[in-house]
């Protein structure tokens, strides 16, 4: 299976459930069908959560540079705020961002 997976099942056994529910910010439902390999959604979605909350990758971005994947995930959410000339930038920038979600 993929790397990121088996890094779930470890996480899941060394952390238990409820921990690992909060870091990725998914539900008890999600967490469960993911782990018997029913979940019908994406799961680039929970690799990505899974990457980010247990490993220390790193994309680089234009506006921050090379930033851990979890605070890639945490800016793309962020809302705009035209006031603020880096969220302008960030906003222009996640846009065309491979790793946008």
């Amino acid at each position: 299976m993929m790397h990121w997976f088996s890094l779930l099942e470890r996480k899941t056994e060394e952390l238990g459930r409820r921990v690992v529910e909060k870091d990725l910010g998914i539900s008890r439902a999600a967490l469960s069908q993911v782990l018997n390999q029913k979940y019908k959604g994406s799961l680039n979605n929970i690799k990505d959560k899974v990457l980010a909350a247990y490993t220390s990758a790193e994309v680089t971005c234009p506006i921050l540079g090379d930033i851990p994947v979890k605070r890639c995930l945490s800016e793309q959410v962020k809302t705009f705020n035209p006031s603020n000339p880096q969220r302008v930038q960030l906003y222009k920038a996640c846009m065309r961002c491979p790793h946008r979600r």
